[in-house]
C-alpha cells in the first residue's frame, strides 16, 4: 500500500484532485453532447416512431407519437439535463478509473483483485440493462401506454418532459435491477447466499419478479408483461448458477 505513509489532509488533497477530474470529464462529455443535439436527441426520441429496430423486429403496426412542450424554457432545461446525464454515461469509463485509482493503494492484493473484477462487472451489467431497456422494455412502454385511454373522449398529450423522465427513470432502475448476478456472487463470496436456498424459493422468486415486471410495466398486455419478466428471470437463473460454482473466502 503505497500511500501509507501519506497524512490525512495528503488524502483529502488527493480526493480533491479526484473530484476535479471528474468534474472536468462530465463537462467536456456535456459540452460535446450539447453540440450534438440533432444526433443525441434523434436517439433518445427513436421508439417514438414505428420504424424503430424492435417494432419492426415484432412487425407492431405502424405508428408515430407526437410530443409536446408546456413551458417556454423546457425544451432548453431538457436539453441541458439530458446533455449532462449524457456528458456522465460517456465519462463513466475514466471516472471509474479515477476512483478505482485514488482507492486501490489502499486495498491489499487481494481485495484489490476482487475489486477490480466486482467494478467491471458491475459497469458491464448496468450498461447492459440500460441497453435492454432502451431496445426493448421503454419501447413496449411507449408503444402501449402512449396509445392507452380510458375513454375515447381523451386525447394523449404526452410532454416531453415526461417521455425523457420515464425513460431515464427506466434506464437507472434496469441498470440496477442488471445488478443481481454481481451482487448475489459478492453475497455467496461473503458465504450469505447459498444456491440450494436460491433454487429452493425459486418460485416465490418469480411471483417478485412478476409483481416487479408489472410495475415497471403497467399493461394488460401477457406479451408484453412475459417480455419485461424474461430478462429478470434469466438474470436470477443466471445467478443460481454463479453462486453454486462460487467459493466463499476462508477466513
Amino acid at each position: 500500500m503505497s500511500n501509507e505513509q501519506q497524512t490525512f489532509w495528503e488524502h483529502v488533497d488527493d480526493l480533491r484532485m479526484c473530484l476535479w477530474r471528474i468534474l472536468v470529464a462530465v463537462v467536456i462529455g456535456g459540452v460535446a453532447a450539447f453540440f450534438l443535439k440533432e444526433p443525441l436527441f434523434r436517439l433518445i426520441l427513436a421508439p417514438c416512431h414505428g420504424d424503430f429496430i424492435t417494432y419492426r423486429l415484432l412487425q407492431a403496426d405502424p405508428f408515430s407519437l407526437s410530443l409536446i412542450n408546456t413551458q417556454l424554457a423546457e425544451q432548453m432545461m431538457i436539453h441541458l439535463k439530458v446533455s449532462l446525464c449524457t456528458g456522465c454515461l460517456l465519462a463513466s469509463p475514466y471516472i471509474i478509473l479515477v476512483l478505482y485509482r485514488f482507492i486501490s493503494p489502499a486495498l491489499y492484493d487481494h481485495e484489490r483483485r476482487y475489486s477490480l473484477r466486482i467494478v467491471l462487472s458491475a459497469y458491464l451489467m448496468f450498461a447492459l440493462g440500460m441497453a435492454v431497456n432502451y431496445f426493448l422494455v421503454f419501447p413496449l412502454t411507449v408503444r402501449f401506454l402512449g396509445f392507452y385511454q380510458v375513454s375515447p373522449d381523451i386525447a394523449n398529450m404526452l410532454t416531453i418532459s415526461s417521455y425523457i423522465d420515464t425513460l431515464m427513470m427506466m434506464s437507472i432502475l434496469f441498470g440496477i435491477v442488471f445488478e443481481i448476478p454481481v451482487l448475489s456472487w459478492l453475497l455467496a463470496k461473503i458465504g450469505l447466499l447459498k444456491a440450494h436456498w436460491m433454487s429452493r424459493y425459486r418460485r416465490h422468486a418469480f411471483v417478485a419478479i412478476l409483481i416487479i415486471a408489472a410495475v415497471i410495466t403497467p399493461t394488460a398486455d401477457v406479451f408484453t408483461l412475459f417480455v419485461v419478466a424474461l430478462p429478470i428471470w434469466l438474470l436470477f437463473e443466471v445467478s443460481i448458477q454463479i453462486v453454486r460454482h462460487t467459493s466463499p473466502i476462508s477466513v
